[in-house]
């Protein structure tokens, strides 16, 4: 028994089929910067996974270098200032 097989019956038998998978891997393409243009050619979904894992860990870096520098800033910042803000993000 193929352990697909065997992960299907243990969910209760909601199998995702192979149709669905590159249907949801296409999906995923599509929202990956750099890979709508390429719409045309075929990538496989281990490609278009790590396309995405590559993507969300750029993303995470970009969030703590965004944090980083707004953290310096409101250091900079007068009090005033640095409250308003501060209050801004917490909305």
């Amino acid at each position: 028994m193929s352990s697909r097989k065997s992960r299907s019956r243990q969910s209760g038998g909601s199998r995702i089929n192979d149709d669905q998978i590159l249907d949801l891997v296409t999906k995923l393409q599509q929202l990956l910067p750099g890979t709508r243009n390429r719409r045309s050619e075929k990538v496989s979904a281990a490609k278009a996974l790590q396309e995405t894992c590559n993507y969300i860990k750029s993303l995470h870096r970009e969030v703590d270098d965004l944090s980083e520098r707004l953290s310096e800033l409101l250091e900079t910042t007068d009090t005033a200032q640095a409250a308003i803000i501060r209050n801004l993000l917490t909305q």
